[in-house]
């Protein structure tokens, strides 16, 4: 009876290997073609005719739906529920090609966001820093009335000139000059918040520094500049500095930065330059350049009263003073400020300024500015640098960070950091078995849903990609701070709501854990729409979750024009979290009718 068991799961195993080499086989030739026709599309080959017709008649769904009942013998509630008609999401009309819920109305569309007509996959990096393809982005009129010339239109591409009225010498002078003063190019500076950017030259050349910049700008009336942005490869959302908190924590940037960015500096009793100390490092440094700097030589250029210009510079001046910045430079339009390392700098300032709670400096989801400084971190003696000095980077990527290794943030050690590393370097490189063009260039601009201690982002850093970690408001651990001091950049947000960002800004988004993070909170159609609505055109989505959560996300995309695969956990089919590999198709706005066009 013992051999007869053992025969037969010796059969068992024979016929489950032969079946997962099967199931690998067909796979792998189904990824290849896909590769193949996307590799025509992105301008790289001619194999798209071949690829379409072998790919017609392949079968791609060789993973079937899984049985939870089966593999751990959980049940689901309402059965009836998973196995209910699947809802079929319309395309919207052609209007909302653009549409930005958080800027243009508080409408949810319950339907899918069309791309342009002739929408094709963005250029390569370092290409794309240069070039935008016109269909993706059709606003001709823009060579018109920026006055600025930053933008040139040149047969079926917008080209982005190195030398704008921004930056006359060209962006790399501008760099050059402002790296006589700080440390860029040596690892010192990594993370840059350029304020109202345009279409992000500076960050995209700061990247040559690898210095990573999180730029921003307000949806004006020149609007396409941060779809631009995104189009080059360059991090950036939509926002400005109005009367909320910025959407990151303290101590966050190495560098801040302002060129002609029309921010009333001393305005609201100084309080954008408040926020901007709120958000820079101890020891980072400020960088102005542009009206009022320089206002003796320029104030007939820049069309206002010497008078204003004088007063403007000098109310500047004195709050970066109570705020406890050193001026280290001043030259021609540009004036560079230093923010001190720690409070023994700041004695002379105490009876001179209001200091914030220390629970308020990261408190900020729908906070208002407030008019008071955020204290520095205690510091021991007069050289320490508040709140911890961080290493060059790379090193400092996967150096345990200050706010781990001070213990500031419960439950999270220098070891359980050091274990999540390891663990997203396995999860990546099992996400690579599976879709083998990750890290090789096709996904510039990622975006990591729930980015706990960034090690995602850091298994992926290279400089093809970058990614934006997103910190869930409703996560249990803000660790948001401690993806800043590896060098990567981020933001808080609300999944409940759409994300401040155009339409297609992304080619590969992530979420570990996001639909059991918000499964109470609020529906998961909304959420899916809005990963629909800012993925591009054969995007791809990686979803790791627990199996029942995955099997309810996979009946809501199954209506949403997205190519599914779900496998189980690298580690084996009876570990309850699953994966969801995602390809978004492809399809373009169809005219009045607002029917698919798919290729």
């Amino acid at each position: 009876m013992t051999q007869l068991i053992m025969a037969t799961k010796a059969k068992q195993g024979d016929n489950k290997t032969r079946r997962s080499f099967s199931v690998f086989l067909i796979f792998g030739l189904c990824c290849f073609f896909y590769l193949l026709g996307a590799w025509q599309r992105s301008g790289f080959g001619k194999g798209d005719t071949i690829a379409h017709e072998i790919t017609k008649n392949a079968d791609c769904s060789v993973v079937s739906n899984l049985n939870i009942e089966t593999h751990h013998g959980v049940g689901v509630k309402n059965s009836n529920d998973l196995r209910s008609e699947t809802k079929v999401v319309p395309p919207c009309h052609d209007r909302f090609i653009d549409h930005t819920p958080c800027h243009d109305d508080n409408e949810k569309l319950h339907c899918l966001i069309p791309a342009p007509k002739g929408y094709v996959t963005p250029f390569p990096w370092p290409q794309s820093r240069d070039y935008v393809p016109f269909a993706n982005a059709a606003y001709q009129n823009l060579t018109v009335e920026k006055a600025e010339n930053w933008i040139q239109f040149e047969g079926n591409v917008f080209r982005f000139p190195d030398r704008v009225k921004q930056f006359p010498h060209g962006v790399d002078a501008y760099i050059d000059q402002i790296a006589l003063v700080i440390p860029i190019g040596n690892g010192v500076v990594r993370t840059a918040l350029d304020t109202g950017c345009g279409a992000a030259s500076l960050g995209a050349y700061l990247f040559k520094k690898n210095v990573i910049t999180m730029s921003f700008s307000p949806k004006d009336s020149h609007e396409p500049q941060i779809r631009f942005a995104l189009e080059r490869g360059v991090p950036a959302f939509v926002g400005d500095l109005d009367t909320i908190k910025l959407p990151f924590p303290s101590r966050s940037f190495d560098m801040a930065h302002c060129s002609q960015c029309s921010i009333p500096w001393t305005q609201n009793d100084g309080k954008y330059m408040i926020e901007i100390d709120r958000v820079l490092r101890p020891g980072g440094y400020w960088v102005l350049s542009g009206p009022p700097i320089n206002w003796k030589a320029k104030y007939k250029t820049w069309q206002h009263s010497k008078e204003e210009l004088e007063d403007e510079q000098k109310k500047i001046e004195e709050i970066a003073k109570l705020l406890c910045w050193e001026k280290k430079h001043e030259k021609g339009d540009m004036m560079i400020w230093r923010k001190r390392v720690n409070t023994d700098y700041c004695r002379e300032r105490e009876s001179r300024v209001t200091i914030c709670q220390p629970s308020s400096a990261d408190d900020i989801w729908y906070k208002e500015m407030e008019a008071c400084v955020t204290p520095y971190p205690k510091t021991s003696n007069r050289d320490e640098v508040a709140g911890g000095e961080l290493k060059p980077f790379p090193q400092r990527l996967n150096d345990v960070p200050p706010r781990i290794s001070s213990g500031s943030i419960h439950g999270i050690s220098s070891e359980s950091f050091e274990d999540d590393n390891k663990l997203w370097v396995k999860h990546v490189n099992a996400y690579k078995r599976v879709n083998k063009i990750i890290g090789i260039g096709r996904y510039r601009n990622i975006m990591d849903m729930n980015a706990g201690l960034g090690s995602f982002a850091a298994a992926l850093e290279s400089p093809k990609s970058w990614v934006m970690n997103v910190m869930p408001t409703i996560a249990g651990k803000d660790t948001l701070g401690v993806v800043y001091e590896r060098g990567l950049i981020g933001m808080y947000h609300d999944w409940c709501e759409a994300f401040s960002t155009y339409p297609r800004s992304y080619d590969l988004i992530h979420a570990n854990g996001l639909f059991s993070l918000y499964k109470d909170k609020c529906s998961y159609e909304d959420i899916l729409l809005e990963m629909d609505r800012i993925l591009r055109p054969e995007g791809t989505v990686i979803i790791r979750d627990h199996e029942i959560e995955l099997i309810k996300v996979k009946k809501i995309v199954s209506g949403m024009r997205w190519n599914t695969k779900m496998v189980d956990h690298e580690d084996g089919p009876l570990l309850p979290e699953k994966i969801l590999f995602v390809v978004k198709q492809y399809w373009v706005a169809a005219g009045e009718n607002s029917s698919p066009s798919s290729r």
